[in-house]
């Protein structure tokens, strides 16, 4: 992998040691400059789990991509500067309690002097790494998440309005990249998937969040929300190469 083509298209230029501190820093771009989208689905572009392909796909077509992707190249990167990294199946959940299927959403676990959970590709989500055994509150500016023991699980929690919520569930088993692949068909050509019932790119800014969902620019500053709707596909394409440097 061209490590300096990778760090230049998240805009990273510390230090290379798989530090804690370098670890907080390239999630944190990663973030800020790497979208979460899904549309090649509504292209009707397949998207093959293939490490050179993803990877050729976020750096060179400086594009996005949802969770297997993005988490899947995160890896790689973390992976070539030294880091000890390894993918873990998750289980998103619903508002009735209930969670989705193993390997519905990949997180990943970076081994430092202690355990960290990372996640480059679950949309809005922790701006940093958690730590894994910590087991209460970890602030984030504004935002406050926690991680729960349930049996064989951790159920990583994030507090909206007073109220904490259930993000996802997880286990510590590694697995490949491979492992994955059932799960990204069917997210990319059920009709039951959310990924294709509307076409959404998404990504972190410093003071909040810029969304193009259907035909909706959503921009959140500071937690304060504006919608404007879009006029037509040429302005969403428009918006896509404004916000997130895209051209389709």
């Amino acid at each position: 992998m061209n490590i300096e083509a990778y760090l230049k298209r998240i805009h990273y230029d510390g230090s290379r040691l798989p530090t804690l501190a370098n670890l907080i820093e390239l999630h944190r771009t990663h973030l800020l400059n790497v979208p979460f989208e899904n549309l090649d689905i509504h292209l009707g572009r397949p998207i093959v789990l293939d490490e050179d392909k993803i990877i050729h796909k976020i750096v060179e077509r400086r594009r996005g991509g949802f969770c297997y992707e993005l988490n899947g190249a995160f890896c790689t990167l973390l992976r070539a500067v030294g880091f000890e990294v390894s993918m873990v199946s998750a289980e998103v959940a619903h508002a009735d309690g209930s969670f989705d299927e193993p390997f519905d959403h990949m997180a990943l676990l970076v081994e430092l002097d202690e355990p960290w959970l990372a996640d480059v590709g679950f949309g809005d989500s922790f701006r940093e790494p958690l730590r894994l055994n910590d087991r209460g509150e970890q602030h984030q500016g504004d935002e406050a998440y926690r991680l729960r023991d349930a049996g064989q699980y951790l159920i990583l929690e994030r507090r909206e309005a007073g109220v904490w919520n259930a993000q996802y569930r997880f286990t510590l088993q590694p697995y490949n990249l491979q492992a994955y692949a059932g799960m990204c068909h069917y997210h990319q050509t059920s009709p039951e998937s959310t990924f294709t019932q509307r076409r959404t790119c998404t990504r972190a800014t410093p003071d909040g969040r810029i969304t193009v969902t259907g035909l909706r620019l959503i921009t959140t500053i500071r937690g304060e929300k504006k919608e404007r709707e879009l006029a037509s596909d040429d302005e969403w394409r428009a918006a896509l190469g404004e916000h997130f440097g895209i051209e389709l």
